[in-house]
């Protein structure tokens, strides 16, 4: 394509609105351009790196046996209710109602429509496994879209669904699925992590996600070195601290005027924050969103509450439960603001958080103004209606698996697989025959892929302070031939040469023959980020062009035919 013929429009000036490199310098080169909060579209440049993706997707989803169908992006809310998710999804679902006020959705996720699909034209054991997929956009209704593509409210995705005979099928297509994005994403150029994974409003009993290390990614995953232990902090197990053998002694009421943090108390007492109880009030909500109980729960002082765990310990949505007004419900539980504890609550579901159970003589809030209570123990002054690990595994704790100190990293992620079990066929009744012609419930598993988050982990991999540095397998081209001088008839003959040559040899070419200062054409190669450049010069004359790779500092001067011999060579090992 000759860049004088095509239609980009790249920018000079970083863009107000964009924070992290990929959205500044996608919005920089043109390739996608924005319509609304979270709402992109993809110009020519842009577009054609989504569909490299998309094309090593369905290769690799191809080989490992899947089927690509195309499913419609709108979806009956009768299907969501039949699942459970109408309601469990939260305020992320996109809903919608046509002219006659019946209830649709914009797709999030396909869970439903697949499960319907299967459980009306699948009916033997003979005709499993199977496993369709799809790319398509999605859509989830995010309260704060933000960096680009990295969090969007329009977005593509390839969805797949595994559909198995037992358990022992669902592993391999697991296991198959698992090593397709190891081999998707090592092609895309990325580097990643795969790590356990909670569920989510998808559900099914284990998930990984695909993380491509990124400072600026909103995953934080935890793993350690010493054992092959990867999770994210989400998910990642924590290990509680011995239990201690020490004699439980009296309570005993302190005052403590204007001490409502945990700092504050283990200062005003001189004891460590780890020999403190930490209250946490929430407030939970119905299907219809109305007050539903209160939830207080207990960790140690020192600790941070994962939210994810709590969610699920009390098995609801996520989006069904925020943090609750001690004030406002003090007299319904007994709490008082910033001295809440666990001795004389009321009215309100208790979760303990499972170390506190083996320590001993800790301090906790007296539930009354500026008193707090020493020498607190679990079983003897309170209890829990759910014990269980509800802590955050930080940087340096101890690896649940080995005991070693964990380190922490950030990512962005790309993909994740779910084992669904039958959490869908149990409720939306799709079930086959097997060979005794018994009813039996199938069995799924769901992969996805974020198309066009993959894009922008690609870019913030793969950039220097000049613009992109694309991996030759999803650059928008190949090669690009920079003209200094259009005017020049040897310049002009020479690049056109080149031009054609490898666009013969199915190399992916772009001719820079706009009427530009070269400065200009030099500076837009590296923003567009091209792997190879050609510069068509002075020299054209005499047969030699200057040869770049757009990821290293050198640049030699080579006979066009060596230019030419090279960059197929390259192209062809690296696309």
């Amino acid at each position: 394509m000759k860049l004088s013929k095509m239609h980009i429009k790249t920018l000079r000036e970083v863009p107000a609105e964009a924070e992290i490199a990929s959205h500044i310098l996608l919005l920089r080169t043109g390739m996608i351009r924005k319509l609304a909060s979270g709402i992109y579209g993809f110009m020519p440049f842009g577009w054609r790196s989504i569909r490299k993706i998309e094309e090593i997707i369905r290769q690799e989803m191809d080989a490992a046996g899947g089927q690509e169908i195309h499913m419609s992006a709108i979806q009956p809310s009768e299907l969501w209710e039949e699942s459970g998710r109408w309601f469990a999804y939260g305020p992320e679902l996109w809903r919608v109602k046509d002219r006659n006020g019946r209830d649709f959705c914009l797709g999030p996720t396909h869970e439903e429509i697949f499960t319907d699909i299967i459980r009306n034209d699948v009916s033997s054991y003979r005709q499993l496994p199977m496993n369709l997929y799809q790319i398509q956009t999605k859509y989830r209704d995010e309260a704060r879209p933000r960096f680009g593509l990295m969090r969007s409210r329009e977005f593509i995705m390839k969805d797949a669904y595994s559909f198995d005979k037992d358990k022992e099928g669902l592993d391999k297509s697991y296991d198959d699925m698992y090593k397709a994005y190891e081999k998707i994403f090592t092609r895309c150029g990325l580097t990643f992590r795969p790590v356990e994974a909670d569920t989510g409003a998808i559900g099914g009993s284990n998930s990984h996600e695909f993380t491509a290390l990124s400072e600026v990614g909103e995953s934080e995953i935890a793993y350690c070195e010493s054992c092959s232990m990867a999770a994210t902090t989400e998910k990642a197990e924590c290990v509680d601290a011995p239990a201690e053998d020490a004699e439980m002694l009296p309570l005993e009421e302190v005052h403590t005027p204007g001490t409502k943090t945990i700092e504050e108390v283990a200062g005003f007492l001189g004891v460590d924050e780890s020999r403190t109880i930490k209250a946490l009030l929430f407030v939970t909500y119905d299907e219809e969103m109305k007050e539903n109980g209160y939830v207080c729960a207990f960790i140690r002082g020192d600790r941070e509450l994962n939210m994810i765990k709590l969610v699920n310990a009390l098995n609801i949505p996520e989006h069904s439960i925020e943090f609750a007004d001690e004030a406002k419900i003090g007299e319904a539980t007994g709490c008082v603001g910033g001295f809440t504890g666990p001795i004389g609550l009321h009215d309100c579901k208790i979760v303990v958080d499972s170390e506190l159970v083996g320590l001993k003589n800790l301090c906790a809030g007296a539930n009354k103004e500026d008193h707090h209570v020493k020498n607190v123990n679990y079983g003897r002054d309170y209890d829990g209606d759910i014990v269980c690990d509800l802590k955050l595994l930080k940087e340096g704790d101890a690896c649940p698996v080995c005991g070693a100190p964990v380190k922490h990293a950030r990512g962005i992620e790309v993909g994740q697989v779910f084992k669904l079990g039958t959490k869908y066929s149990e409720a939306m009744k799709a079930i086959y025959k097997d060979e005794n012609q018994k009813d039996q419930l199938i069995v799924m598993g769901c992969y996805g892929i974020g198309v066009t988050r993959t894009l922008a982990a690609v870019v913030e991999q793969h950039h220097d302070e000049n613009g992109i540095i694309w991996p030759m397998s999803v650059a928008p081209y190949h090669v690009i031939i920079t003209l200094v001088k259009p005017e020049d008839e040897e310049q002009a003959a020479a690049a056109e040469k080149i031009y054609e040559e490898l666009i013969r040899a199915g190399v992916e070419v772009m001719l820079d023959d706009r009427k530009e200062r070269p400065g200009v054409k030099f500076k837009d190669a590296d923003l567009l980020g091209i792997p190879v450049r050609i510069t068509v010069g002075k020299r054209a004359g005499e047969g030699i062009v200057e040869y770049k790779l757009r990821r290293e500092e050198e640049k030699s001067e080579k006979t066009i035919e060596d230019a030419i011999k090279d960059a197929i060579a390259l192209v062809n090992a690296e696309k």
